[in-house]
């Protein structure tokens, strides 16, 4: 897996774990939710992400450094 595949991992687990702690243990859990969107929003603007710098700098590949990446993203339909 590369950089922006455990991006989304990440940010989709903290959503959906701070989901189930709002609802079970206080509405403020909503405001990390609002926190992991608004940052990847920014991200979105800005191709930086905290959460991506500590992830490069924990070894893990950028896309264009994935061996194999070429071939796929060629053959993908969304591509």
């Amino acid at each position: 897996m590369n950089v922006e595949r455990y991006l989304r991992l990440i940010a989709g687990s903290f959503v959906l774990v701070a989901s189930v702690l709002a609802w079970t243990v206080s509405p403020w859990f909503l405001v990390f939710i609002a926190f992991v969107g608004l940052n990847l929003m920014q991200s979105a603007f800005t191709n930086w992400c905290p959460m991506m710098a500590i992830l490069r700098k924990a070894g893990v590949r950028d896309q264009h450094e994935a061996p194999g990446t070429e071939e796929k993203a060629a053959r993908a339909c969304c591509a």
